[in-house]
């Protein structure tokens, strides 16, 4: 068996694999949200619990990605990203 493959079923197998897959989302962010959203907002960490955790610049921003969630959610998911939910944070 390929190492590859040994690796892939071994992190699988841990549980790994699906924190692995979550947390490409953060160097992903700039191509999944798009340029104007990536430059106010730094992805900070993922919790096991699939929450994906967002600093924003402004509060104005904040509130704006707030009330467009779904649709970032909905971009997460069609980019394979196992994002339950997003907590947006000022600052």
């Amino acid at each position: 068996m390929p190492i590859g493959d040994a690796v892939r079923r071994y992190l699988a197998r841990a549980g790994i694999a699906t924190r692995l897959d979550q947390a490409r989302v953060i160097e992903e962010w700039p191509e999944i949200v798009g340029a104007q959203v990536a430059q106010v907002t730094t992805p900070e960490s993922v919790a096991a619990d699939g929450t994906l955790f967002v600093r924003v610049t402004t509060a104005a921003w904040m509130q704006e990605l707030q009330l467009q969630s779904p649709m970032v959610l909905a971009r997460l998911r069609d980019a394979g990203r196992k994002i339950k939910r997003i907590a947006w944070k000022n600052g």
